[in-house]
């Protein structure tokens, strides 16, 4: 485990540099304030604080610009700079380890997070609208039900690696979100009790993102639950040719379809083992010619399509360029 917990070099360097310039722009302001050449900046008008505050993000909100004066927490608090909630850029330090949950949590990462999840509910006031996870940042029950209480208004979600996340928790979390509309999820076991959550809960939901494989049980599950979806990507993953028809077939209200860069296997009964499909067959594309936008990509040549099939449709992320997990050929779904 490394020393810190949280860790993005390029961005803490610019910010600290900010906040650097802040202070000195501030004192300088003060000096001149002395012999009344010059305002200071904690007398600036909250909506001029707040258009500069959009420069910064939320760990200098939230532990620094906060805690200057009055009126800059004044100004922390506009819903302005609390539209969306990035957590990409956080990681848990964690090990692998051999039991459930499968992962062990530095103790000063929990710390960090919830201090910094207790600052920003604070500051949000609820506006909240969209919130971003990094894929590898171990979120318990007790985080996230804290935050889905305190993010009412949430629209669109990036969730987290599920290892620590019970069934209760993130059932819980989804009742709380009663406007989600979009859903980044890496893939799950045992998806139906999830999915009806959704169904449930979030009438307005048409969107959403799968960060792993599509088995027939996690297609049969969409087209049960989410009939009115709308938008659905399965980049990067290995999809199943029955599963696709499924998703084709069962899906009516559906328009976009992104399988850029999946592992296409057709799976035979036996003796006949399974199959990489390296192109689309007739019926399929029959039945894809409804979509408004079928988006696929399956070329030897793309540096995606390769790794996806180095690992075996289960992409290992960390073994890439940070931050390409984020990508998305749908733009509303890109990060």
């Amino acid at each position: 485990m490394t020393d810190k917990p949280f860790l993005s070099r390029t961005r803490t360097d610019r910010h600290c540099d900010g906040v650097k310039l802040f202070g000195e722009v501030r004192r300088s302001g003060e000096m001149e304030d002395g012999v009344g050449a010059m305002r200071r900046w904690e007398d600036l008008e909250t909506d001029i604080l707040v258009k500069i505050f959009q420069s910064f993000d939320v760990f200098e909100l939230t532990s620094g610009l906060a805690h200057v004066c009055s009126g800059w927490r004044l100004a922390c608090c506009d819903p302005l700079l609390w539209k969306t909630l990035d957590l990409s850029l956080m990681k848990s330090n964690f090990i692998k380890i051999p039991l459930e949950p499968y992962v062990y949590v530095d103790g000063r990462s929990d710390k960090l997070l919830s201090s910094l999840l207790k600052r920003s509910m604070s500051l949000s006031r609820g506006s909240i609208t969209t919130l971003i996870f990094h894929f590898n940042l171990y979120v318990s029950d007790d985080q996230l039900t804290y935050t889905a209480e305190r993010c009412p208004n949430l629209k669109r979600l990036v969730l987290p690696a599920w290892n620590r996340i019970k069934k209760t928790g993130i059932c819980k979390a989804i009742s709380c979100w009663k406007n989600l509309e979009s859903l980044t999820m890496p893939s799950i076991a045992n998806p139906p009790y999830f999915i009806e959550e959704i169904a449930k809960n979030c009438k307005n939901f048409k969107e959403l993102k799968i960060m792993g494989p599509c088995d027939i049980f996690f297609a049969s599950t969409l087209v049960a639950y989410l009939p009115k979806l709308k938008v659905l990507s399965l980049r990067c993953s290995m999809l199943l040719r029955e599963a696709l028809l499924m998703i084709l077939e069962g899906l009516p209200h559906l328009e976009v379809l992104n399988i850029s860069h999946c592992l296409l296997v057709d799976v035979t009964p036996p003796p006949a083992s399974k199959r990489i499909l390296r192109e689309f067959d007739p019926f399929i594309l029959e039945k894809a010619s409804r979509l408004r936008r079928f988006l696929t990509c399956m070329q030897d040549t793309c540096v995606m399509c390769q790794r996806t099939k180095t690992d075996e449709g289960l992409l290992r992320w960390y073994k890439y360029e940070e931050g390409l997990w984020l990508e998305d050929e749908v733009s509303s779904l890109a990060l």
